[in-house]
């Protein structure tokens, strides 16, 4: 609520008291405001596009309609009725929409002036190689696994929940790794920079719904980059197929040129090449 002039206005108040000083206040740079204004609003609906939280703001716009009806028709038991509504999601809000938020913010802190993985054009490729030839021969023995690349944003509390580890990647070890008898073979690889720092982790899933033929590694692997940046690989168990996830969007039954191609164009663009 907002106190003007010893009075407490209200949503439509306050909109009105809003448009009003638009009104007073026009200049120059007004269209700049509303500009600006409108990119925040399209960057909103960019973001919470395709997630649970799209819903909850088309209920909430669906409640502002209503209001703005009671409004106009002068619908007093209405009226109370919504502005007291209003006034209790105010408070729940935050705690609704606080993945989202935590994403968001999250995303604007990322610098996008330093490499991913602070390789050299050779070490992306080598990294490329060894991922490509360990999901393929994993595809064809059709043995799970569920590798994630670390970029810019921190994994510590999924690394810390594994069994730490400190190997360069080659294919040969993700494949040890994942091995049906190894003690490893549950969870997921986190690599870093062209180091395999953490086996066996456990990550947060995904509360996207995917087709029934997608187990809970395919949920995991999405899971894990709907909260950040990683790229995760995962191999299907039952099928053997591969899929990819980057930026919370799951592409799945990929190719083996197609995973090469994929990540290579991502660690390209990341590096100016």
């Amino acid at each position: 609520m907002e106190v003007i002039s010893g009075k407490i206005l209200g949503v439509s108040d306050s909109a009105n008291y809003l448009f009003e000083n638009l009104r007073l206040n026009s200049s120059p740079l007004l269209i700049v405001d509303i500009l600006i204004v409108a990119i925040l609003f399209y960057w909103a609906y960019v973001f919470l596009k395709e997630t649970r939280a799209m819903r909850i703001l088309y209920g909430l716009l669906f409640l502002l309609a209503f209001m703005a009806l009671g409004k106009l028709l002068n619908l007093v038991l209405l009226n109370w009725l919504l502005k007291n509504l209003m006034t209790m999601l105010i408070v729940a809000i935050p705690i609704v929409f606080q993945p989202e938020l935590r994403n968001a913010l999250e995303k604007l802190g990322r610098s996008r002036f330093l490499g991913d993985l602070n390789l050299s054009k050779e070490g992306y490729g080598y990294l490329v190689g060894e991922l490509v030839t360990a999901a393929s021969s994993l595809s064809k023995q059709k043995i799970g696994a569920l590798i994630v690349i670390a970029r810019q944003t921190g994994l510590r509390e999924y690394i810390d929940n594994g069994i730490s580890m400190d190997a360069t990647v080659s294919s040969s070890l993700l494949r040890s790794i994942f091995f049906p008898r190894s003690p490893l073979h549950d969870g997921a690889v986190i690599i870093s920079g062209d180091k395999i720092i953490s086996a066996c982790s456990v990550l947060p899933v995904s509360q996207m719904s995917l087709s029934s033929s997608l187990g809970t590694r395919h949920k995991a692997g999405l899971g894990i980059t709907e909260i950040s940046d990683a790229i995760a690989i995962i191999v299907s168990e039952e099928t053997g197929s591969i899929s990819m996830a980057v930026g919370g969007k799951l592409e799945v039954r990929i190719s083996e040129e197609r995973l090469q191609n994929r990540l290579s164009s991502i660690f390209r663009q990341k590096k100016g090449k």
